[in-house]
C-alpha cells in the first residue's frame, strides 16, 4: 500500500512537469515560430476518435507544432531508436510518442511494429488521438513523398471493429528549415465519406483520397523572416548564435537540424536566464526587481520578430 501511494504520488508530479512542459513548449514555439498560419482552426478543438495524418517536411518540429496547437493529447508515432533508453523511452512515451521501427533501424525489430500499430488502435477506440506522418520518411520538402500503408492499416483495423474516427489531413509548410524566427502555415481538413477499409485495394483508395486532399492543404510560406535589431536581439544573440554553433557541429546537413535546436534553446533557455539573474544580482540589483524583468522578456520577444 505504501508503495502504491508512493507510486501514485510520483506519477501526479510527474504529470504536473508534463503539463508545465507544455506549457513552456507553447512559449518556446512563440518565439521560434512567431508566425503561424492556421486555416480552419476550429478543428483543434476536435473530441472523440481522431486519426490526424500530415507530412513531414522538418522532423521531430512538425509533431511538436501540431501537438502544441491541438487542445488535446496527441499521441504520435516515432521512430522507435530513441526509445531504446529505458528512462528515455518512459519520458518519451509520456508525452505521447509511440514507437515505430523501420527497416533501416534493424529488421530484427520490425515484429515490434505489430504491437505499435495495436497500440494506435486502442487509443482512437478509447477516444483518443493519433498523428501519423503518413509518408513515413522526414525531409526538408514540401514535395508530397509516396504514402506507406501503415495508415490504412490502422484504419482497416478500426473498421473492422466497427470503429469509425474522424480523420484530419494536415499541410505543414515552413518558410525556412533552419533556426528561428519562421513562418508556419497550416491547413486542416476532414476526410468525409471515407469507404470502409477491408482489403488491399481499399488501403490503396483511402491513400489515393488522403493523398489528393493533403496536395490541398500545402500552401507554401514564400516571404523571409525578417528580425528587428532591438534590444531583445541583442540580448539573445551571443546565446542563440553558441547554441546554433554546437547544434551545427552535428546536425548541420541533416533534417533533425530544426528540431535538435528547438529543443536545446527550449531546455537551455532557463540556463542562459538564471546566468542574467546571477550577474545583475552580482551587480547589486534587488531581486524583486530582477525577476519581472526575466519573465518578459521572453514573453515580449515574439513581437520583435515579423515577416517581410
Amino acid at each position: 500500500m505504501h508503495n502504491a501511494f508512493l507510486l501514485f504520488r510520483f506519477n501526479l508530479k510527474f504529470h504536473r512537469v508534463v503539463y508545465f512542459l507544455k506549457f513552456w513548449v507553447r512559449l518556446a514555439l512563440k518565439i521560434f515560430c512567431p508566425q503561424v498560419s492556421i486555416v480552419n482552426g476550429h478543428y483543434l478543438h476536435s473530441e472523440g476518435p481522431l486519426l490526424l495524418v500530415a507530412n513531414h517536411p522538418n522532423s521531430f518540429l512538425d509533431a511538436v507544432i501540431i501537438g502544441a496547437f491541438y487542445h488535446r493529447k496527441i499521441h504520435f508515432l516515432a521512430r522507435g531508436d530513441v526509445f531504446q533508453n529505458p528512462v528515455l523511452g518512459y519520458l518519451l512515451r509520456s508525452i505521447g510518442m509511440i514507437p515505430i521501427f523501420r527497416a533501416r533501424e534493424g529488421k530484427e525489430h520490425l515484429h515490434r511494429n505489430n504491437h505499435t500499430f495495436q497500440e494506435s488502435v486502442d487509443i482512437i477506440k478509447e477516444g483518443g488521438a493519433v498523428l501519423i506522418f503518413i509518408e513515413g520518411i522526414c525531409l526538408n520538402t514540401h514535395e508530397i513523398q509516396p504514402f506507406k500503408k501503415g495508415t490504412a492499416r490502422i484504419l482497416e483495423n478500426l473498421h473492422g471493429q466497427h470503429v469509425f474516427p474522424t480523420v484530419h489531413v494536415i499541410g505543414l509548410a515552413y518558410n525556412s528549415f533552419r533556426g528561428i524566427g519562421k513562418g508556419v502555415h497550416i491547413k486542416i481538413s476532414e476526410m468525409l465519406s471515407i469507404k470502409p477499409i477491408i482489403d488491399s485495394s481499399d488501403r490503396l483508395v483511402f491513400n489515393a483520397a488522403a493523398l489528393l486532399e493533403m496536395s490541398k492543404n500545402i500552401h507554401l510560406v514564400n516571404e523571409k523572416t525578417q528580425i528587428s535589431h532591438g534590444f531583445s536581439y541583442y540580448f539573445h544573440l551571443p546565446y542563440y548564435r553558441l547554441i546554433e554553433y554546437c547544434v551545427d557541429l552535428k546536425f548541420k546537413h541533416t533534417v533533425f537540424f530544426d528540431s535538435v535546436l528547438f529543443a536545446a534553446l527550449l531546455f537551455t533557455y532557463p540556463i542562459y536566464l538564471v546566468f542574467w539573474a546571477y550577474l545583475l544580482w552580482a551587480l547589486g540589483i534587488s531581486f524583486f526587481l530582477i525577476f519581472p524583468i526575466l519573465i518578459l522578456i521572453p514573453i515580449l520577444a515574439p513581437k520583435i520578430v515579423k515577416l517581410a
